[in-house]
């Protein structure tokens, strides 16, 4: 089986961009901030996929209140074609969710890299852009995933656990698939400075421990800080789409200006 080729810059002119939403622990909110993304890049005249690759514990269905009947496990078992798994969601964008049963697809397999593999093919000419809500840390199965996409952003919260494994995510990414430049979000920023201080504190991590290690060094990019704003638990709660329900709140707003400058 042919490997994957690490796309680890912008696609070719006339192809759609593929981003890998991953971090290094789970609940850092990093399927509220895919889903509410796309809803913002939509908003900008984009056509949008979110693919729900976080096969163990797949929960994006769960954020947007969907009921599907395909999932990606009737695609990956061939009980369904791949078009009619990809369903409309809140917000303007198209989602392609993993649903329940999908257990046995946590662990790196030929069949899962090949159906893997296959999915982000099929999609790739359909939209303007591909999301893949990875799962956390640094399975072969995300590790693997994330290998698929153009770009990676990273999502972490300035607490210190998140912190240490986005780290070691984003180091295991330059080291092993040559990423030089990575994203990062800032979710729950308690204040406006937050954001710059995680990426900085982790900017010099790398600068200290891996670019010394590489042949050309590793950057992060700060694409946004979403601050720590109540309406996102309200939203999470009611199983609605912040940008769809509540647009004017700092987070909402917040994402949008992410979205704008992620097409900068």
């Amino acid at each position: 089986m042919t490997e994957p080729i690490v796309r680890a810059g912008q696609p070719a002119a006339g192809r759609s961009c593929i981003t890998a939403i991953t971090s290094g622990k789970g609940g850092v909110g990093k399927t509220f901030i895919a889903a509410n993304l796309a809803a913002a890049l939509a908003r900008l005249g984009r056509k949008v996929l979110v693919l729900d690759a976080d096969l163990g514990l797949a929960n994006l269905d769960v954020v947007l209140n969907l009921f599907p009947k395909i999932t990606l496990h009737d695609v990956f078992t061939g009980k369904a074609p791949l078009a009619e798994a990809i369903i409309p969601a809140p917000g303007g964008f198209s989602v392609l969710l993993a649903g329940s049963g999908m257990v046995e697809y946590s662990r790196l397999t030929p069949h899962v890299r090949e159906q893997l593999q296959n999915v982000v093919a099929e999609v790739r000419p359909m939209f303007d852009h591909v999301l893949l809500d990875t799962g956390a840390g640094i399975s072969d199965v995300v590790l693997y995933t994330v290998s698929l996409a153009d770009d990676v952003l990273v999502v972490a919260t300035p607490e210190p656990t998140s912190l240490t494994d986005a780290y070691a995510t984003i180091k295991v990414l330059g080291t092993t698939q040559g990423r030089r430049d990575i994203r990062l979000m800032v979710n729950q920023a308690q204040k406006p400075t937050d954001g710059r201080n995680v990426r900085n504190q982790l900017q010099q991590v790398i600068d200290r421990y891996v670019n010394p290690t590489l042949d050309s060094p590793m950057r992060l990019e700060l694409l946004g800080s979403v601050p720590l704003d109540p309406s996102v638990r309200e939203a999470v709660q009611r199983r609605q789409l912040m940008l769809e329900q509540m647009p004017g709140t700092p987070a909402a707003v917040a994402i949008v200006e992410a979205g704008t400058r992620m097409l900068e």
